[in-house]
C-alpha cells in the first residue's frame, strides 16, 4: 500500500509539474492548460476585440466568479441541464469515436469506381440546342423539325451567337437558361446517340444536328478534361458519403476495434461507451470544451437572472436609470418619433388619429393593425420612425420641411398622415430610446453584480505560472 501510496504521489506531482495551477477562484483549482484553452480561442487573429494576457485575467477570473455563483446556486442539477449536457457531451463525442480509417478506406474506394467509370475517355463539357420531336411524330413532322435544325445549325456556322440561340430556341428548359450548358458528364450518363457524337468531338468544334430518342440535337464542343486526382475530390467523396450515414458505420467499425483491443470481452457497443467515458482523460480538448459548455451554460442562466432579463423587465429602474444618464442620450440633430400611415381614404386618416390619440408608439401600431386591417381588407400602411432629416420622403416633406415637393402616395393608399412628435434635444422618455436604455442599464447592473462576486468569493493568481501561458514546451 505504502508503496502504491508513493507512486500515485509522484504521478500527481509530475501532472502539477506538466501543468501548474495558474489561479484559484472560490477554491477551485484552474490549470494552466485550460486557461490557455479559453485565452487563445477568444484571441485569435478573427477575433476584433482581442485582449492582453492581464486584461484577459480579469474577464477570465470575473467569469469563474459568476459561474461560482451558479454552483453555489446548483443550477447544473437541474433535470433540463442534464439533459443538455448529455446531448451536447453525445454530439461533440461523435468525432472521437468513428473510425476515421474505415472513412477513408471507403472514400478512396468511391473514387476508385468512379475513376473506373471514366476510363481514359475522360469527361467532357458541352453544349446543345435540343428541338424535341415526340417518338410517335408523323414523317412530316420529322421533316419539319430537320429543316429547322439545318436551318439554326447553318445560323451557327454563319457566325450566330451558340449560347443567345440556345436562349431562345432551344426546347431543353434546364440547360437552354444556361446558354445550352450542361454539366460535366461522362460515358453511360446520355443518350447513345448524343454521347457518340459529343464524345468525338474536340474543344471548339460542333456536329450537324443528331436525331435521338428525345429530339434533333446541335451539338458543341467547349472544353474535355481526364477525372481529377483524389485529393481534388476527397471533400466533396466525405460529404456525399457523411449524407449516406457513413457515420453509424465508421462508429460501429471503431466500436469493433476497440472491443478488440480491449481483450475481446465486450461487444462493440460496450466499447464504445467504456472509450466514451475516457475522452476526457484522454484529450485535453474534449474534456475543455465539454468544460467551456457546462460553465457556459451555467454562466448563462445565471446573467440571465442577475442581468439580462432583470434588466429588461425593470421598468423603474430603466425609467430612473434613463433619468439619470439623460444626457448621453442626447441627439445630435432633431428626430422624429412616430409613424407615417398611408389610408385609402380621408375618412380612414381621420379614424385613425382619432383611435391612437394619447396611446403610446408600441400601442398606436398595434391598434391599427386591430382596427383597420384584417385578413380580408388593409385600409392602412404603416412606416415606423424614428426618422432623421433624409432618412424618409415623407418625413422630409411633412415634418422637417426640407422638400417643396409632396411625395408620391403609396398606390392605393393615397391619403397620408404623420403621428408622433418631433424631439429637437433628446428623447422625453427611456420608451423611446429603449434599445439603448437596456443595453446601458444591463452593464451597470453587471459591474455592480461582479462587484458583489469580488467581495463575497476569494482568488488568486500565481503570477509565476501565469508568466509561462504559451511560452513552455
Amino acid at each position: 500500500m505504502l508503496a502504491a501510496a508513493v507512486v500515485l504521489t509522484a504521478l500527481s506531482a509530475m501532472a502539477q509539474a506538466d501543468d501548474p495551477i495558474v489561479m484559484t477562484v472560490n477554491g477551485v483549482d484552474v490549470p494552466r492548460s485550460e486557461f490557455e484553452y479559453s485565452y487563445n480561442k477568444n484571441n485569435t487573429e478573427a477575433v476584433l476585440d482581442r485582449k492582453s494576457l492581464d486584461e484577459y485575467v480579469e474577464l477570465f477570473i470575473n467569469y469563474k466568479l459568476k459561474v461560482a455563483a451558479a454552483a453555489e446556486e446548483r443550477m447544473d442539477t437541474a433535470a433540463a441541464f442534464q439533459k443538455e449536457m448529455a446531448d451536447y457531451r453525445a454530439q461533440q463525442a461523435e468525432a472521437y469515436l468513428v473510425d476515421s480509417t474505415y472513412i477513408e478506406e471507403q472514400a478512396r474506394e468511391v473514387y476508385r469506381q468512379t475513376a473506373e467509370r471514366i476510363g481514359d475517355d475522360g469527361l467532357v463539357l458541352v453544349s446543345h440546342i435540343l428541338l424535341r420531336v415526340p417518338q410517335d411524330a408523323t414523317a412530316e413532322a420529322q421533316a419539319a423539325a430537320k429543316v429547322r435544325a439545318d436551318s439554326i445549325y447553318n445560323a451557327l456556322k454563319g457566325g450566330a451567337d451558340f449560347a443567345e440561340l440556345a436562349g431562345r430556341l432551344s426546347q431543353d428548359p434546364g440547360t437552354a437558361r444556361q446558354g445550352g450548358q450542361l454539366p460535366w458528364i461522362q460515358k453511360g450518363q446520355t443518350i447513345p446517340e448524343f454521347e457518340r457524337v459529343a464524345f468525338a468531338l474536340q474543344p471548339g468544334e460542333m456536329a450537324e444536328p443528331v436525331l435521338s430518342a428525345v429530339g434533333y440535337h446541335i451539338i458543341k464542343m467547349n472544353e474535355r478534361k481526364q477525372f481529377e486526382p483524389y485529393e481534388f475530390h476527397r471533400k466533396s467523396i466525405y460529404d456525399w458519403l457523411n449524407q449516406r450515414g457513413i457515420t453509424a458505420a465508421a462508429k460501429q467499425s471503431m466500436g469493433k476495434k476497440l472491443a478488440a483491443q480491449m481483450g475481446g470481452d465486450l461487444t462493440p457497443d460496450e466499447a464504445l461507451a467504456r472509450a466514451e467515458k475516457e475522452l476526457d482523460d484522454k484529450y485535453p480538448e474534449f474534456r475543455y470544451l465539454m468544460k467551456e459548455f457546462h460553465d457556459g451554460s451555467m454562466l448563462y442562466e445565471i446573467s440571465n437572472r442577475e442581468v439580462w432579463d432583470k434588466a429588461a423587465k425593470d421598468e423603474k429602474g430603466l425609467e430612473k436609470f434613463f433619468k439619470k444618464h439623460k444626457k448621453q442620450y442626447a441627439y445630435d440633430e432633431p428626430v422624429f418619433r412616430g409613424i407615417i400611415v398611408n389610408c385609402t381614404t380621408p375618412d380612414v386618416l381621420q379614424q385613425v388619429k382619432k383611435s391612437v390619440k394619447g396611446q403610446p408608439e408600441a400601442q398606436r401600431v398595434q391598434t391599427i393593425r386591430e382596427q383597420f386591417n384584417n385578413d380580408s381588407t388593409m385600409q392602412v400602411k404603416i412606416i415606423r420612425g424614428p426618422f432623421k432629416a433624409g432618412k424618409n420622403k415623407y418625413a422630409d416633406y411633412y415634418i422637417f420641411k426640407t422638400t417643396k415637393e409632396q411625395p408620391e402616395a403609396i398606390e392605393g393608399f393615397p391619403e397620408v398622415g404623420v403621428i408622433g412628435k418631433l424631439q429637437k434635444k433628446g428623447p422625453d422618455t427611456y420608451e423611446d430610446v429603449r434599445g439603448a436604455v437596456t443595453t446601458d442599464y444591463q452593464n451597470q447592473l453587471e459591474k455592480e453584480w461582479v462587484k458583489v462576486l469580488r467581495s463575497k468569493y476569494t482568488w488568486t493568481v500565481y503570477p509565476d505560472v501565469l508568466d509561462t501561458v504559451n511560452r513552455h514546451n
